[in-house]
Order: structure tokens, then sequence, then C-alpha cells
């Protein structure tokens, strides 16, 4: 009885182990991410750059970064402000002016063997029904998409790759997402019951033996 009690132990206490390390595993996903400037500050894009409409004046911001989901995703960097982003470019009828904020990021972030560019910003202008993605056509061609209409690159850059999942340590996974969303990690882990309930059964099993050795003695 004793024996099999402490292989229980055991056998609970590396499934905890194994568990805690698996968590600890938190992915990101190096991608462009889209950004809106409402009152002096950064707000995460509720919709695409091929589906937003800004208007005249509006300022907006990609980032590249390694992030998981839109809840800790990198703000672009730099001055965002309309007026001098487009100060030499002067207002004309039946166009609109969208300022751009083009940040690419960190060389921590940098796909194997590429140096990010400087960021830099731009004055698109372009029609009055033009969408975000028509503004950064124009302001930072080539851009990059893949099959389900995902940013992968701005101004050639990144040159390969789109949303890759990265690990902890760095390194990119054969894993990849059709949308930046996609990104957060829901299942990867186990959840916080499951480890209670192990936890439990471990000090449960412990108190066993306990009990078993005081009887023998």
């Amino acid at each position: 009885m004793r024996t099999r009690l402490v292989a229980l132990v055991l056998a609970l206490g590396a499934a905890l182990a194994v568990l805690g390390a698996g968590s600890a595993q938190a992915a990101g996903y190096r991608y462009w991410s889209f950004w809106d400037r409402t009152g002096g500050s950064w707000t995460y894009a509720t919709q695409g750059p091929s589906t937003a409409h800004p208007s005249d004046g509006d300022v907006v911001g990609f980032r590249f970064a390694v992030s998981e989901d839109s809840a800790n995703a990198v703000q672009p960097r730099g001055a965002a402000d309309f007026d001098a982003i487009c100060a030499k470019t002067p207002a004309k009828a039946g166009a609109k002016r969208v300022a751009l904020v083009i940040d690419s990021g960190t060389a921590a972030d940098a796909p194997g063997g590429e140096t990010p560019p400087a960021p830099r910003t731009a004055c698109a202008q372009v029609s009055e029904d033009a969408t975000t993605a028509d503004a950064l056509a124009v302001a930072a061609p080539p851009l990059r998409y893949d099959a389900n209409a995902l940013l992968c690159a701005i101004g050639g850059y990144p040159k390969a790759g789109c949303a890759e999942q990265i690990s902890t340590g760095g390194k990119m996974t054969a894993n990849t997402i059709s949308k930046p969303a996609a990104a957060k990690d829901t299942g990867s882990g186990p959840s916080a019951g499951l480890i209670g309930g192990l936890a439990a059964v471990l000090v449960i099993g412990a108190a066993a033996v306990w009990q078993a050795r005081r009887r023998r003695h």
C-alpha cells in the first residue's frame, strides 16, 4: 500500500512539473500591428487596413514586433502629429491626407538575417473613398499580403514570412496564422483549475503516506 501511494505522489509531482513548464512557454507572433491615433494616444485598430476608411487629417500607425495578442501589442514609436507629418502636402479638393507612422521594430524582433529599417513617417494623399491600405500602398510600397489578405510586409520588410509563431526562446516554429488576432494563446497551457486540482490530490496523497507510516509504528 505504501509503495503504491509513494508512486502516486511522485507521478503527480512529475505531472505538475511538466504542466508548469508548458504554461511558461507562452507563444508570440511576429507581425505588423495596425493602430489608430485617437486623442493623442494609440489605440489598437478594430478592423484591418483594407476595410478601414480614414478621414482627412487622421493619423494611423503600423508596428512590426513580436506580440502575443492585441492586449500586449507594442505601439509605434516616434512623433505622431498630423500637422507635422503632412506639413509639406497641401490639401486638395476631392482628396484626403492621411498621416502614417511606420515603425519596423527592433533587431530583437527582426527575422534572422534581416535588419529593420528606421522608423519613419509619411503623408499619403489619396481619394476620399480610399482605405488605409490604399494610403499605405502610396506611402510605403511594396506591400506583401498572404492568401488571407493579412499584411505581411511594408516597404518590402520583412522579405519573407508572415505572422510566424515564436517561442519564448525567440525561435520560429512551423506554425502560422491567418490573422494576428488569432495569436492569443488560449489552449496551449493547463488551466488554473486543473493545476489546483492536481495539487490538492498531491496533498491528499502525501497525507495518506504519512498515515500509513504512522500505523506501522
